[in-house]
């Protein structure tokens, strides 16, 4: 069999579009997983963005908190001064001292001037530990 030109052009052609077909099926294959991918990056943000609205509220919140505690406690600086005005330290020390050889809260508020708070405070952190 003799090939001229005709049947030459042919074959080509058919292998060319066979070569197109194949092309086509991976370009679509392809443009599937893109979409999957940029459906997938997209419900991600969307995650983010409540996660993201989540911690600001949370930290809108704990900014409120913050404040609040501040407001409640300021006057715990205006204690400190006073406590440091009376010249207590030598006080506190002494009392460290008789805490950590058995005194108890009550022999600490008369002997040096305590608040009760304050020598059950000495007491509990200098104090001798009680065994069980």
């Amino acid at each position: 069999m003799i090939m001229n030109i005709n049947t030459f052009l042919g074959i080509a052609g058919a292998a060319l579009g066979s070569c197109g077909m194949v092309s086509a099926l991976f370009t679509m294959r392809a443009v599937r997983a893109s979409r999957t991918r940029c459906e997938s990056v997209e419900s991600g943000l969307a995650a983010l963005r409540r996660e993201l609205e989540l911690v600001a509220s949370i930290s809108a919140e704990t900014g409120r908190r913050v404040k609040r505690i501040e407001q409640e406690y300021s006057c715990v600086s205006d204690r400190v001064d006073q406590v440091e005005l009376r010249g207590a330290a030598p006080s506190f020390d002494q009392a460290i001292d008789y805490a950590r050889r058995g005194a108890e809260s009550g022999k600490l508020t008369q002997q040096f001037g305590l608040s009760r708070g304050e020598a059950d405070l000495v007491t509990r952190l200098h104090g001798r530990k009680k065994s069980a």
